[in-house]
């Protein structure tokens, strides 16, 4: 199950980035985490937003929905999550964690 956490201003959704890999998309969970995997390499925040893109395709967000408040640098990041419930958010994680396994 991912720990993502309920805010006031949103949802908060730990994500467990792997950049430079062979393709795009959603690949699993890992310690409480979603794990994204990105083709582009970890410089100059292309990494970032290729995961912040990965994360609007697969649970259906508008690109304003996402924003990504910590974890820059780090292969561990926390990504806000607006205008959805935490039980929506969840919901749509089981949906798209079903599908990878």
């Amino acid at each position: 199950m991912i720990a993502c956490e309920q805010r006031i201003d949103g949802v908060l959704l730990p994500v467990k980035a792997h950049a430079g890999a062979r393709k795009n998309g959603t690949t699993g969970e890992h310690s409480g985490q979603l794990k994204i995997s990105v083709t582009q390499a970890p410089e100059r925040g292309k990494a970032n937003r290729a995961i912040a893109s990965v994360l609007c395709e697969s649970l259906g967000l508008r690109s304003q929905q996402v924003e990504l408040i910590a974890g820059e640098t780090s292969q561990v990041k926390q990504f806000l999550i607006r205008e959805v419930s935490l039980a929506d958010l969840q919901a749509r994680l089981e949906r798209i964690l079903s599908d990878v396994q």
